[in-house]
């Protein structure tokens, strides 16, 4: 398997300063190497999504919601009723520590149908079997196209706070893990089961999805947060501009990395302040860089190879990678307080490792990538993983 990475380290040297998109081409190393780690895991996955009935919010009523049945609810994660009022209204707040009595079914719904389909897609494409693609496409019609049961394209009631606010910006992270589910449909072309007015309506939903994000007050005072809720909402964003074709909506992504991301956020020594100062901040850091790299990785389609840009302070992703990678290989060696939830479940396979391996021709990272577990059980680890499917990016 050494040897597999290395060839892979030298077949993308080639491609580096070249104007075609830096990812790596179906059959190339790249995709071998991760489908070779990832294919038993893929298939008991899409095995379970087999199985699984389409989710839908409209199952589960948000009797706090404003809304109507078909827009997303979700509460604060770290606000508590406060024991000194008869009623607990206002909610307090408690950095770091989820309220088990929150009202999570809408993001459970969410988080579940992006696993299915997203297995799914996985699993056709490396199979081809058209099982995969029915079973996909149900899930998107139940969640994303039916009038009846599916998700309105806002989050206009995202982590309410109970006696404070119907719903706030930084409830846009909430659908982080739909970023999966543009390059799942991708994913099915080819497939009788993907219409071509099936796969325009998906192309709709996302759109006014995004253009709602960009346009509304909630997503820009979440598009100008100064820590990692910045980087998420611009992440989704670029994710659907690509998927819609928004070349606008594009270009401010690019902007957003380099003069926002990079200069405003990163440290000198690839650290995040902003995340280390959290009660979390291992996880914060982790779930930080992941979104980074991520955003970096899907921008990097045009001349400018965004892995390898850099400020001229040397600042960039690779400065990041630099920081984390050493406590991800071995925790212990981490200097900061462990995280006050959730700290025994991490690391899990960050993709950053998987990313910078790739596009920083570094063998060891994707080593310790394959190491490590890619399949969590702790929610909360769960939770802050955008990417379950890492094939669904190697293209």
């Amino acid at each position: 398997m050494r040897r597999l990475c290395l060839s892979l380290a030298l077949a993308l040297a080639g491609c580096v300063e070249s104007d075609a998109p830096n990812h790596p081409r179906p059959g190339t190393p790249a995709v071998d190497l991760v489908a070779s780690v990832e294919r038993g895991r893929v298939l008991a996955a899409a095995g379970r999504a087999l199985a699984a009935t389409p989710l839908t919010i409209t199952a589960y009523p948000a009797k706090l919601s404003e809304g109507g049945r078909n827009d997303f609810y979700s509460n604060g994660d770290y606000w508590w009723p406060d024991p000194a009022k008869p009623n607990g209204l206002p909610y307090i707040r408690r950095d770091g520590q989820t309220n088990p009595e929150n009202f999570v079914q809408h993001r459970n719904a969410l988080n579940g149908f992006r696993d299915h389909v997203a297995a799914l897609a996985v699993a056709y494409r490396l199979t081809h079997d058209e099982k995969y693609a029915v079973q996909a496409v149900k899930f998107l019609d139940v969640f994303l196209l039916d009038a009846g049961t599916r998700m309105n394209p806002h989050l206009k009631y995202a982590q309410a706070i109970p006696g404070r606010s119907p719903g706030r910006g930084i409830g846009i992270i909430d659908t982080l893990h739909l970023i999966e589910i543009p390059p799942a449909i991708q994913a099915l072309r080819g497939s009788p089961a993907l219409t071509a007015e099936r796969e325009a309506g998906l192309r709709r939903w996302f759109n006014d999805y995004k253009d709602w994000m960009l346009a509304s007050d909630n997503g820009k005072e979440e598009a100008n947060e100064k820590n990692n809720h910045a980087v998420a909402f611009w992440l989704q964003v670029a994710v659907f501009a690509n998927f819609t074709d928004d070349q606008a909506a594009l270009a401010e992504c690019r902007t957003r990395f380099t003069q926002k991301f990079i200069a405003g956020q990163m440290a000198m020594d690839g650290g995040f302040p902003l995340e280390l100062a959290r009660t979390k901040p291992y996880a914060y850091s982790l779930f930080q860089l992941d979104n980074l790299a991520t955003l970096g990785w899907v921008l990097t389609a045009d001349r400018t190879h965004y892995w390898r840009h850099t400020l001229p302070d040397g600042r960039g992703l690779a400065k990041g990678v630099d920081f984390m990678t050493p406590f991800v290989a071995d925790k212990s060696r981490w200097t900061r307080p462990p995280d006050v939830q959730a700290w025994e479940g991490w690391p899990s396979r960050p993709v950053y490792l998987l990313f910078a391996g790739i596009a920083l021709e570094r063998p060891a990272l994707i080593d310790l990538w394959k190491r490590l577990d890619g399949d969590p059980t702790d929610p909360e680890v769960r939770r802050n993983r955008a990417i379950t499917q890492p094939l669904l990016w190697v293209k």
